[in-house]
């Protein structure tokens, strides 16, 4: 089998193959299960139901889904998929084969350990609670994941495969680590998709939304987003990472790369040192390399991708 991750090759070796259509694989700890999905053929309309919160990660392939007949949409390698119990998921496998499976996880967690990891995110982060936005149950979520979170996935899994006497303590971080890197995550996406709206009357939400309006400008420095946020510096830096799950620099200068993403692709001719100027960055082997951290390619490589598609 192609495109196997090395964290659990142990587990292709061990696992028993009962049928070809999301055959599972569960494995448990103290307060947790992680079961490993796996589809060996194309077929539609597959029905699940969840009688816990999941927390699913796509490994290979891909599935076209809908939770409780809404919007269908494509469910990749890289995304995580927060379901809340008791919704109906209708899953299309439309690429399956028996030489390039479809492989997800689903990561059932006890409910107290997710209101316990929920109630300490809140306390700590800068948006107001009453929004009541900051919760694994109630809605699902469509999630990208970043570095940190792929990583993460990946020494959950190895960690309940291998089965060591450190098992379970080792698992009680790591998974109160993913649902706060979650968090953030849906933290980010509420924020920037109610950058005009829900969330501009907060302090992190405000000084979001001001970061995007003033994106380009040289002199958007720390000091005026504390500013803006009506925080010290030290202070603003350690509330907007533990609401957003990263740094407001790092913030500002992605936001910056996927403008010039954008602006490569709208002016394919333009040099790309006008395209770093353009977003606000006055080095440009600063932003070749700052680029290549994001996107792991070159502007010049990104560029030449979208030539050749």
């Amino acid at each position: 089998m192609k495109n196997r991750n090395l964290e659990i090759q142990h587990h292709y070796d061990t696992r028993k193959l009962t049928t070809l259509i999301e055959n599972k694989t569960t494995y448990a700890s103290e307060y947790a299960e992680l079961n490993i999905f796996e589809t060996y053929q194309a077929t539609k309309n597959v029905v699940l139901n969840f009688d816990s919160t999941i927390i699913a990660s796509m490994l290979t392939g891909k599935k076209s889904m809908t939770v409780d007949n809404g919007k269908y949409f494509d469910f990749l390698p890289g995304e995580s998929l927060v379901i809340p119990e008791n919704l109906n998921l209708h899953i299309d496998f439309p690429d399956a084969t028996f030489e390039n499976p479809t492989q997800c996880l689903g990561l059932s967690i006890d409910q107290n350990k997710i209101n316990e990891v929920v109630y300490n995110f809140n306390e700590v982060t800068a948006i107001e609670r009453e929004n009541n936005k900051w919760n694994l149950k109630k809605d699902s979520s469509h999630l990208t994941n970043n570095t940190e979170i792929d990583l993460l996935v990946s020494r959950l899994t190895s960690t309940f495969i291998k089965n060591t006497k450190s098992k379970d303590v080792l698992l009680d971080l790591m998974i109160q680590e993913l649902i706060i890197r979650l968090l953030q995550s849906k933290a980010r996406q509420v924020i920037l998709n109610n950058v005009n709206d829900a969330f501009n009357d907060t302090r992190i939400g405000f000084t979001v939304k001001y970061i995007k309006e003033h994106l380009t400008e040289n002199d958007l420095t720390l000091d005026k987003m504390a500013e803006k946020a009506c925080m010290s510096k030290s202070h603003f830096i350690k509330k907007f990472k533990n609401t957003l799950g990263v740094t407001p620099i790092d913030f500002l200068n992605s936001e910056k790369i996927k403008l010039a993403k954008q602006l490569i692709k709208s002016n394919p001719n333009e040099r790309i040192s006008n395209i770093a100027y353009k977003v606000g960055f006055n080095n440009v082997s600063y932003f070749n390399r700052l680029f290549k951290k994001c996107e792991l390619l070159t502007p010049q490589q990104f560029r030449n991708t979208l030539i050749k598609s």
